[in-house]
């Protein structure tokens, strides 16, 4: 995806996009965008990312390509909603205030309930409260606003269990204890992540450009600390990237020693086809981020919907079949596990697109 050498309409039109929306007031110091890839299965709904990014177009590229990854995972999750994004170009620690964010919501609130907004790097549930304050149209709300709570306990719920999937899948047994496995990336997902691990015996490695969070939770939960840029080249079963994206890359993949990855980061593949590529010819098992990463999503799905916490629990632990089943579609057709999670998204929206003309 480069802007540069495309316009925009091009580049939407690329990868399915239906909108992208802009909204700019300069007297509360908002630049934000929405883009909404795919509402077949739903409404389109997403995080809200704040950052201060470089250029508008690196701003318009994360949009895009964060919007057609929900799509993807509310369809593999098997959730009626579409993919969708939003990011608000700025500082978040120094930038953002409550006025910028209700005037979010009221941009969120003239959308007419064709995105739903739910927490995203940048974000907090205080964020969504002054977003709620001129919308509706939020997930993932707090529990005393009758929300669904902590998104991140849920998020790193479905990566533990795409975990123990791909676990059953390459060593024939789902247990945890003894296995070694690297987190890299121990902020609120990462750290659930790890304690949810420990719980079941399993020796954990973290990781993080903060040396003081990486001690804490090290720590916390009997975990070794070690070297954020060495992370991915540890002789473990299972590097789990949980923070930025763009960690499995051509250049990091031939040093790599695990036999799995699997994690929470989004848009964890750099150069797609060439890094596919070379985790087939190391032999490395990927489980796709948009097929294990859903946790959160369905969390905010259930608390649109009402549902209570055994039901949301059954969608997450689903995330374990899901995964299960894209790893047996790869086998069966030879094909990646990228190419088999990605075919069975698309599938589930083709057949949905029937039903609706």
């Amino acid at each position: 995806m480069n802007i540069q050498n495309s316009s925009i309409f091009q580049l939407m039109g690329a990868e399915g996009h239906q909108n992208l929306f802009f909204c700019n007031d300069p007297d509360v110091g908002l630049k934000a965008i929405v883009a909404i890839h795919d509402t077949t299965l739903g409404p389109a709904i997403g995080g809200v990312r704040m950052l201060p990014y470089e250029t508008e177009n690196e701003a318009i590229e994360d949009a895009l390509r964060l919007s057609k990854a929900i799509t993807y995972k509310a369809s593999l999750a098997g959730l009626n909603l579409g993919g969708g994004c939003a990011v608000i170009i700025g500082n978040n620690r120094t930038e953002k205030t409550e006025v910028l964010m209700r005037r979010f919501g009221k941009f969120i609130n003239g959308l007419n309930g064709n995105f739903v907004a739910s927490i995203d790097v940048g974000t907090t549930q205080k964020d969504l409260e002054y977003i709620h304050s001129e919308t509706d149209y939020v997930a993932g709300l707090p529990e005393f606003m009758h929300g669904g709570g902590d998104t991140t306990v849920f998020a790193a719920r479905g990566v533990f269990y795409g975990i123990k999937a791909a676990i059953k899948d390459v060593y024939g047994d789902e247990s945890l204890a003894g296995r070694k496995i690297a987190v890299q990336g121990v902020g609120s997902v990462g750290e659930h992540l790890v304690a949810m691990l420990r719980a079941e015996n399993a020796r954990v490695y973290v990781s993080d450009m903060t040396e003081e969070r990486k001690l804490k939770v090290a720590a916390k939960y009997k975990a070794e600390p070690i070297q954020y840029a060495a992370s991915y080249e540890l002789d473990v079963d299972v590097y789990a990237p949980c923070a930025l994206g763009g960690t499995v890359n051509p250049d990091t993949v031939p040093k790599m020693n695990c036999k799995i990855i699997a994690g929470s980061a989004n848009n964890q593949l750099k150069e797609e086809a060439k890094t596919i590529q070379l985790l087939k010819e190391n032999n490395i098992l990927y489980t796709p981020d948009f097929l294990i990463n859903s946790g959160a999503l369905i969390s905010c799905y259930s608390e649109l919907e009402g549902y209570g916490a055994e039901r949301t629990e059954a969608l997450i632990r689903n995330i374990y079949s899901a995964t299960r089943h894209v790893l047996q579609k790869s086998r069966e057709g030879n094909i990646t596990t990228f190419e088999a999670a990605k075919q069975l998204a698309e599938q589930r929206i083709a057949d949905m697109k029937k039903i609706r003309r």
